[in-house]
């Protein structure tokens, strides 16, 4: 989908659903990783993942273009534009526009990898995801010195 169309789209969504115009720029923006869509409030521009289209669909699509158009509308009415407010999500509701945006990838979880740390004099052994400075901690059952034991 190009951005013409996404312009055109935004527009006929904000006429049909809103019963008010879309008067400002819709384009996609790939940088965006996390969210489907966002509202700028300096320039009232609203800026679409294209990964929403491709993995989820028109209906999808539809759906965050909604939402950011919530925030527009608020916006400009000077209302409660912001996900707390109670303007925004009583337009969410009156619109059927979802609230989160479906996820756009799997999320990469971290690896499992950890630092296992043991205390020299009651062999008290320690879990911890980040490094630690071993001249600078002690163990805090007896207060021995600290040794990395295995780097996972």
């Amino acid at each position: 989908m190009t951005n013409e169309e996404l312009q055109t789209l935004v527009k006929t969504i904000s006429i049909d659903v809103f019963k008010k115009p879309f008067l400002h720029q819709a384009k996609h923006n790939p940088r965006l990783r996390t969210t489907g869509g966002r509202y700028m409030l300096a320039d009232h521009t609203i800026e679409i993942n294209p990964l929403v289209f491709k993995v989820h669909g028109m209906d999808e699509l539809v759906g965050v273009i909604k939402h950011e158009l919530c925030h527009y509308h608020l916006h400009l009415e000077g209302k409660g534009y912001r996900h707390r407010d109670e303007d925004f999500r009583k337009l969410l509701n009156e619109t059927s526009s979802p609230r989160f945006c479906k996820p756009l990838a799997a999320q990469n979880k971290k690896s499992t990898s950890f630092y296992i740390y043991e205390c020299e004099s009651c062999k008290l052994k320690y879990k911890r995801k980040r490094r630690v400075n071993v001249q600078k901690y002690r163990c805090g059952k007896c207060a021995g010195a600290i040794s990395i034991q295995i780097n996972k």
